[in-house]
């Protein structure tokens, strides 16, 4: 069952959206404690107290239930975007709500380094990685648009803008991931988020080399 998230929050929507993040997290958190391997989609189900049957109506695979906090997560900052003040500037917005976001919830610790690389560098779990943050770029890119107004030149600067965003957000969780949490991944993302709205200036052109002088 694919859920649209920038549809308005009714009760029915609320409860399916409840029942999903429940078995996501029921996913995540049984991978985390027996191996992706070890976990079957009964196994999530009875977590959560539902059936298989239910589950495959919200998700193809546990994979994609595992990876599924991503896409919640990109939910939440669609949330955030509605509610900042509507004199505030797109990119501001944008990466206000970003940042408020993924801060509510905390630095990433330690502890969940080598649980979550375990996960998603799995070869069964990577692609669902990549999948999720493939909708997280429609997602973020359909409330800039919502937030810009229509239009074909805004469309197309929309999804550029999400894909930007969400490129930081992937880029400074990677990095957090493979060194361990030396460096704090909210940290990181707002410099990413800062040098992408300054052009980027930390890329430079390397120095040209200077040919000797002919004698």
């Amino acid at each position: 069952m694919t859920l649209d998230p920038t549809a308005p929050l009714g009760l029915r929507e609320r409860k399916k959206r409840a029942a999903r993040r429940a078995m996501s997290e029921a996913a995540f958190k049984l991978a985390a404690e027996k191996g992706v391997e070890q976990v079957r989609v009964e196994d999530i189900a009875n977590a959560v107290g539902v059936s298989p049957r239910t589950f495959n109506n919200y998700f193809s695979s546990k994979e994609e239930a595992i990876c599924s906090f991503i896409v919640e997560q990109q939910v939440r900052v669609l949330e955030a975007l509605r509610e900042r003040p509507p004199e505030e500037s797109l990119w501001a917005a944008v990466t206000a709500a970003t940042l408020e976001t993924y801060g509510r919830e905390g630095e990433p610790t330690r502890d969940t380094v080598e649980v979550a690389r375990s996960m998603i560098l799995h070869p069964s779990v990577h692609g669902e990685f990549l999948k999720a943050h493939a909708t997280v770029e429609r997602v973020l890119a359909e409330g800039i648009l919502e937030r810009a107004g229509s239009g074909p030149e805004n469309a197309l600067n929309a999804r550029l803008m999400a894909a930007i965003v969400e490129s930081a957000v992937k880029t400074a969780f990677l990095d957090w991931l493979m060194n361990e949490g030396a460096k704090p991944f909210l940290e990181t993302v707002a410099v990413l988020l800062r040098e992408a709205a300054q052009g980027i200036p930390s890329l430079t052109e390397p120095e040209p080399v200077k040919k000797p002088k002919k004698q």
